[in-house]
């Protein structure tokens, strides 16, 4: 690809590397690291060390960290699992506030073709890394698709193959020997990355990932999760205890002491004459202290992760359907606030990046279409129809497209076909045509001959006549099926030829009781005579 000029995501123009090789594919030393698991032996100290070191600049043990956390402790899996599926939802592209014309279909244009990238859900899914580490990193790799620019792939890269440099702002580098501009790491190339950074609290980036606020809980339930599987070992094993004459030789010791481990496991073994075996009562104790334990750090866990901990587990004594319902809010909350990043992080680096590649930015990132996921809960059908049409009798006009999205109906797109009111099924006739001819089709209400008269000049003639002779006017000049077919759509827009023959058929019958009408009067007439 030529090196061409194109606006950042600050408005400045950049220079554009090539595309089609991403940055890492020559960074072999980050492919081929080892990482080390800071878990296996993990005490108090040394997880001090390990955030000291993050502080100072030194990550890599720090993410290692974290990934061995969420590897090994099944309730901190399971809870970053919730919270990351629940930002895993329908997205749209939409044009900005005011759009006009152009500015729509250019929206319409990159939501197809972000429809390109594979697996997007799962992208999506690797983003929200960053909730429990602070930023995740998403490499692109691009191709051309019938001469526009898309991803081909767009892959994770673990956290620990970064760098952050302090300056004004904190910038994120690859790791590196390379200095650029005085500053160690090789800066992330324009339109190759898409970096989000979780803001989970405030202050530095290194100190405000999520699983910051669970290295603690992790290693206090790792102590208490040990020393119960010690204790369960022990416990219900009565105490052997092995007495040896003064005499003993070394050996003779060394061969009580296997026989006493022999008989704890496999329930015999032999000592040598004139030794003793005594068996004291099993060990005893209660397993509860460290389960309270492990229940109180999981309990800290949930609250950090989701907001509340009736989402994740009933306790059967204090927790309730409303509890739990407040606990629920507060996740919703939780989740639209990580949307809500997500959606400035796609639209700044992704949607711009196809965008500004493909000639439909011209502005930059000021009148940009928005990334959207849709956090929009559809309404419940039974309850919208009851309460919606009070609400537009006493004044309210909400917009048909508002109503559509609640619901999350989809709107009917040309002739596509559609569901009908069964008013409108039962007499699909024009408004004028319905109006007139209501008192003529309810049962029991057919005005006598006197009255009939003004009605049927002033109502039915205007609506019956002047539709019936548009019709007719239509098939007589028309040269073809098609014309007489885009003519009807032009006088009466979307109905079907089936409506159309059920209004036709209304109006002649309507058109012949005007006529018996007729024939009456005028028998009357002459009968008087």
């Amino acid at each position: 690809m030529a090196t061409s000029r194109i606006l950042g995501p600050d408005g400045q123009p950049i220079t554009m590397p090539d595309l089609q090789e991403p940055q890492t594919s020559r960074l072999l030393h980050l492919q081929r690291e080892l990482q080390s698991h800071p878990t296996r032996g993990l005490t108090p100290s040394r997880l001090a060390q390990i955030l000291d070191a993050a502080e100072n600049g030194d990550l890599v043990a720090q993410f290692e960290l974290f990934e061995d956390m969420e590897e090994k402790d099944g309730h901190i899996a399971a809870e970053m699992g919730k919270r990351r599926r629940a930002c895993v939802l329908d997205w749209d592209v939409v044009p900005p506030e005011g759009a006009d014309a152009a500015e729509k279909k250019i929206a319409a244009q990159l939501g197809e073709l972000l429809m390109e990238v594979p697996d997007f859900e799962d992208m999506v899914f690797d983003l929200t890394d960053a909730i429990g580490k602070g930023f995740a990193c998403l490499e692109i790799e691009w191709h051309r698709v019938e001469g526009y620019w898309v991803p081909k792939t767009i892959t994770h890269r673990p956290q620990s193959w970064f760098t952050l440099h302090r300056g004004y702002r904190q910038e994120l580098r690859l790791r590196s020997n390379n200095t650029v501009d005085g500053v160690v790491g090789d800066p992330l190339a324009p339109f190759g990355w898409i970096t989000h950074i979780h803001k989970a609290k405030s202050g530095y980036l290194e100190r405000a990932a999520l699983f910051r606020q669970l290295v603690w809980t992790y290693l206090f339930k790792n102590y208490s999760v040990g020393d119960l599987a010690e204790f369960l070992e022990i416990y219900g094993i009565p105490l052997r205890v092995g007495k040896y004459p003064p005499s003993a030789s070394e050996k003779e010791k060394a061969t009580l002491l296997r026989a006493l481990a022999a008989i704890g496991h496999n329930a015999a073994g032999i000592v040598p004459d004139g030794m003793l075996l005594e068996f004291h009562d099993a060990a005893t104790g209660d397993p509860k202290a460290f389960e309270l334990m492990m229940s109180w750090c999981e309990r800290n866990q949930s609250k950090v992760i989701l907001g509340g901990t009736l989402t994740s587990g009933a306790d059967g004594a204090a927790s309730t359907n409303a509890l739990g319902n407040v606990h629920n809010e507060v996740r919703k909350d939780l989740r639209d606030g990580d949307i809500r990043q997500t959606n400035t992080t796609l639209t700044r680096d992704l949607v711009l990046a196809v965008a500004s590649l493909n000639g439909l930015a011209p502005g930059g990132l000021r009148r940009l279409p928005q990334f959207r996921l849709k956090t929009q809960e559809r309404e419940d059908l039974t309850a919208f129809s009851k309460g919606l049409p009070g609400l537009v009798d006493m004044g309210v006009r909400p917009p048909v497209a508002w109503v559509h999205e609640r619901l999350g109906i989809p709107q009917a797109q040309g002739n596509e076909p559609v569901l009908m009111p069964l008013q409108a099924r039962q007499s699909p006739l024009p408004a004028a045509l319905a109006a007139a001819t209501a008192q003529f089709t309810a049962p029991g209400v057919l005005p006598p001959p006197v009255q009939m008269q003004p009605s049927l000049a002033g109502n039915l003639a205007p609506a019956v006549d002047g539709w019936i002779g548009q019709v007719r006017e239509l098939v007589m000049r028309a040269q073809s099926l098609a014309e007489i077919r885009d003519g009807l759509d032009a006088l009466l827009p979307g109905m079907t030829l089936d409506q159309y023959a059920a209004a036709m058929a209304e109006a002649l019958r309507v058109a012949q009781a005007a006529g018996r009408y007729e024939v009456m009067q005028e028998a009357a007439g002459s009968a008087g005579a």
